[in-house]
């Protein structure tokens, strides 16, 4: 009997040594993440990753028994660059899931390699026709298609603000041009009229030429600029542009770019997902968390790739940690998106990958001497394909630099 025991032992402390050594063994669940770190737009990208390493932070770099290993690089804003480091990320690191990416043309130039690679990827960028005409099965995006905020942003500033002829001015880039086409084309269903566009290349630091231009006749001008573009583009409106209300993306008045305005900032209207203002009870638990972390106000990067991080987290739970079979992964991403409690409202996926959300009309006001964008109305459950039928605005053309045109 001794002999047995003794035996029975020996096995049980073999069994328990060997399944420790597995776990010990067992591979990280390897995050990539892609976004600017240098250049113009290097703000943003560090709030995207600093989001992101909230979530991870909070889950202890753990999941489903299994170590999370965060790889970053920096795609310094060139899509040439971001291809290689994507390679790198496939090839060398092994990831398992992708997560970030700033700017539309690299979300384009990235969409065929992560087809071909089958790679589960959480996007940020927001390029309409990944989500509308050109899909990627394995592309699920974080955050918003280009148009859909500014569908909302059309139709307050037609309803409520009652503008009837507005002038665009906006970077040149795909960004610009879905987020002013989508403005256009509720503001013109609703009656009103974009007489001017003006596209200022990504590089532009001086807009005094595009300022000048400004058709003096319009009653609003609507624009679309990001990080260190957006704070100098503000700031110059207000001392060489038309005495005229400023209205835009809610990138535009976004905290990244707030933190670094003063009064010029004062009354611009945006529209976005977000805001550190919502009272909600999950948003919330997010200021908690993350201002003590950051030392300051989270921006809307922090908060979309904090989500991002949570819902690769929540998914690696469900597949009990195979992260390795990408299509049970990917359909874990998806269903993680529609149960977890998230900062900016309740979320549905459509059938195309892309968020149903609120959407957020931002103002810009000085509350107790600090800047702030506060929530003065909801649109509820906004589709990325506003209130059109989805089979009836994908027969019409693409939104892009010169659809639909100006009329002036």
């Amino acid at each position: 009997m001794r002999s047995l025991f003794l035996g029975v032992h020996v096995a049980l402390s073999l069994a328990l040594t060997m399944a420790t050594g597995r776990a010990e063994a067992a591979e990280p669940i390897r995050i990539g993440y892609l976004g600017p770190l240098s250049g113009v737009f290097a703000q943003a990208g560090k709030d995207m990753l600093d989001g992101l390493k909230l979530s991870l932070e909070q889950a202890g770099y753990e999941a489903a028994g299994r170590r999370i290993e965060l790889i970053d690089e920096d795609t310094e804003g060139n899509p040439a660059v971001a291809q290689a480091k994507y390679r790198k990320l496939v090839s060398h690191d092994k990831i398992h899931v992708l997560t970030g990416v700033l700017l539309s043309h690299i979300g384009y130039a990235l969409a065929g390699p992560i087809e071909r690679d089958r790679l589960p990827t959480l996007m940020l960028t927001t390029p309409d026709d990944l989500t509308k005409r050109k899909p990627v099965k394995y592309i699920v995006r974080s955050n918003f298609a280009a148009s859909q905020p500014m569908h909302a942003l059309g139709d307050y500033a037609a309803r409520v603000l009652t503008y009837k002829r507005v002038v665009a001015v906006a970077m040149d880039n795909p960004f610009g041009h879905e987020q002013i086409a989508g403005f256009q084309k509720v503001f013109e269903d609703h009656g009103g009229r974009v007489v001017q566009k003006l596209w200022a290349p990504l590089n532009t630091l001086d807009f005094a030429p595009y300022l000048s231009q400004i058709n003096r006749e319009a009653e609003a001008v609507v624009s679309v600029f990001v990080a260190a573009q957006a704070a100098r583009y503000v700031k110059q409106y207000r001392e060489q542009g038309p005495r005229i209300p400023l209205i835009g993306s809610g990138v535009m008045i976004d905290e990244h770019v707030l933190r670094t305005m003063g009064d010029e900032a004062i009354g611009v209207t945006g529209a976005l997902i977000w805001s550190p203002t919502l009272q909600s009870a999950a948003n919330q638990a997010f200021m908690r968390l993350a201002e003590p972390k950051l030392g300051r106000t989270p921006a809307y990067f922090h908060a979309v790739m904090y989500s991002t991080g949570r819902w690769v987290v929540e998914a690696a739970k469900l597949v009990n940690g195979q992260v390795e079979d990408r299509e049970k992964f990917l359909a874990a991403i998806r269903r993680a998106i529609e149960t977890t409690e998230d900062p900016r409202g309740p979320i549905k996926l459509d059938d195309f990958g892309n968020p149903t959300q609120n959407v957020y009309i931002l103002k810009v006001e000085r509350v107790g001497g600090k800047l702030q964008a506060t929530v003065v109305h909801t649109y509820p459950s906004v589709s990325q394909f506003w209130t059109y039928k989805a089979d009836e605005f994908l027969k019409s053309p693409a939104y892009s630099r010169d659809y639909p045109p100006a009329r002036p």
